[in-house]
């Protein structure tokens, strides 16, 4: 399948040229699951184009960890591939999305090979934990009104600003509340002119 090499440029030359010999490039369908916790992995994933959710379960309830966005990795995908271990996260395609494979038998070599493979990874880890960080104030400190609305507006920037596709559980599910919770908040941010809901989906139309 042919895609723009240009977002892989972040790889150096020889070793891109060695993941796209041994590696695939498919396509996802919204909704996709790519992953299950307790599953072993078999593929590590670039994503090319789209959005890929990683996400936690609970007593049956679902902890978002963080979106993969073009040109980035999954680090608890790594993680359990250079390990043999099974997964401890889920993974499924939030939009539809172009995916480079990227079978884990080669990683050991290109891990000895190529340093800046590593790098790519300890950018991952980087950018995750100050996710992290930032979630954990944001819970501190926060109102749902605030989390929600940004919640919302990181949606809307990795989907171009497009509205916003998801029910009312599902975001209660995200931020780890009740349906009722999220329903009251978002007339809330509706009422202020914050949001606007149509069945298109949620779309932000002013800053909090």
């Amino acid at each position: 399948m042919e895609f723009d090499k240009k977002i892989l440029s972040f790889l150096k030359p020889q070793l891109l040229e060695s993941i796209l010999e041994k590696s695939s490039v498919q396509e996802f369908e919204k909704g996709t699951e790519l992953l299950r916790e307790k599953q072993y992995v078999k593929v590590l994933p670039i994503v090319i184009n789209g959005l890929l959710k990683v996400y936690s379960s609970f007593d049956e309830k679902e902890l978002l960890l963080y979106y993969i966005e073009p040109s980035q990795s999954c680090v608890m995908t790594f993680y359990s591939a250079l390990k043999n271990t099974p997964s401890k996260v889920y993974a499924t395609v939030e939009e539809k999305a172009t995916i480079l494979l990227l079978p884990i038998k080669y990683l050991p070599k290109w891990i000895r090979e190529f340093p800046d493979f590593n790098e790519l990874f300890f950018n991952q880890y980087n950018l995750r934990y100050l996710e992290l960080l930032d979630t954990i104030g944001h819970l501190l400190n926060d109102k749902m009104d605030k989390r929600l609305y940004e919640h919302l507006e990181k949606k809307s920037l990795v989907t171009d600003g497009s509205p916003i596709k998801m029910s009312h559980s599902q975001l209660a599910t995200e931020l780890g509340t009740a349906r009722e919770v999220i329903s009251r908040v978002l007339k809330k941010l509706e009422i202020d002119k914050k949001i606007e809901q149509s069945p298109k989906g949620i779309k932000i139309i002013s800053r909090l």
